[in-house]
């Protein structure tokens, strides 16, 4: 079989052989139809390091086809659409088996209704929908949410699709602030034009924000951090979900008094009923992928999406790789 690989060396993106994996006890071998490239995590903690990276974690977004089962799996059968937590790769096995609903599953029934260019958006998905419930948004909160790439604008839509709150969203590259108007943010501040520090002073009656989500991450996260506790009310939450910046974030100790920081998932994981729940919102509409979705690419041309992420952020948004190409 083939799968995406990154040996020593940045930005060195292949496609390799690998031996064709078989199922054990409670678990499926899964053929992969589409698979989603994550931003932050496979560009800034892999595409861009110099060591080779595990190819068992070189992605985490999959939709395919069951083709094989092992010994106690009775709740699948081949042939079933699913959606998995599982890397960029023709073939992955993965475990079926949970001890409990609040298990975090790496495989799920894929609904009739959703499609295979919308399916690899479920674990980022379900992640958004973990993260919107952690933050508790009351029907007359103020919630800014600082970036826009594919983690912020899932947060928006969940959010927005949970119906508390007046939604703000932050970004400097105009496509993203497009889109995010687009999809229903209530507010878009264009960081590239307006102090955005200000905007949100100005929005909120010199209050700040009683939510601010912080899911920038990269390069330009330490500066975004920085303005997102200045967004912060007293009383409100800094809920901390961008990563990779490859450097310290500023933590103002004099900011953050009378102020909660929440790091990520804190508390709880992404179990049974978030993973259901984001389906379910990317079936009904209130998730968007197919307008999140900005290029397609063969799995052979590998490479050149992982450049079209690093080198034209402001045109790439959701890049997927499409697995089910003629003659593979």
């Amino acid at each position: 079989m083939k799968r995406v690989a990154k040996p020593a060396g940045k930005f060195n993106i292949v496609v390799e052989d690998a031996p064709l994996p078989a199922p054990g006890a409670h678990e499926v071998r899964i053929r992969a139809v589409r698979t989603l490239i994550s931003r932050g995590s496979e560009i800034g903690r892999r595409y861009t390091r110099e060591e080779a990276i595990d190819p068992a974690i070189m992605g985490y977004s999959m939709a395919g086809v069951i083709d094989a089962l092992g010994e106690g799996v009775d709740h699948y059968a081949v042939g079933d659409r699913v959606v998995a937590s599982a890397p960029h790769a023709q073939f992955v096995v993965r475990r079926v088996r949970l001890a409990s609903p609040a298990d975090q599953p790496d495989v799920f029934p894929l609904p009739a209704r959703v499609t295979w260019d919308q399916a690899p958006y479920w674990p980022l998905a379900a992640g958004a929908v973990t993260w919107i419930d952690i933050e508790q948004i009351r029907r007359d909160d103020t919630v800014v949410i600082v970036g826009q790439g594919l983690v912020g604008s899932l947060l928006m839509q969940v959010a927005k699709a949970n119906g508390n709150g007046r939604i703000i969203v932050i970004d400097a590259l105009p496509s993203r602030c497009a889109l995010a108007a687009a999809l229903g943010a209530d507010v878009v501040i264009d960081a590239a034009k307006d102090d955005p520090v200000r905007a949100v002073r100005r929005l909120t009656n010199g209050v700040g924000a009683d939510i601010v989500a912080y899911a920038v991450g990269g390069p330009a996260g330490p500066k975004a951090f920085q303005q997102a506790q200045d967004m912060v009310a007293t009383g409100g939450l800094l809920h901390l979900i961008g990563l990779y910046e490859n450097q310290a974030l500023p933590l103002d100790s004099g900011k953050i008094q009378r102020r909660r920081l929440l790091g990520g998932y804190y508390g709880r994981a992404t179990g049974a009923g978030e993973a259901r729940r984001a389906l379910e919102l990317i079936a009904s509409g209130a998730i968007q992928p197919d307008r999140m979705t900005t290029h397609h690419f063969p799995f052979t041309q590998a490479a050149a999406a992982f450049d079209v992420l690093y080198s034209r952020m402001h045109e790439a948004l959701g890049v997927l790789l499409d697995w089910d190409v003629a003659g593979t």
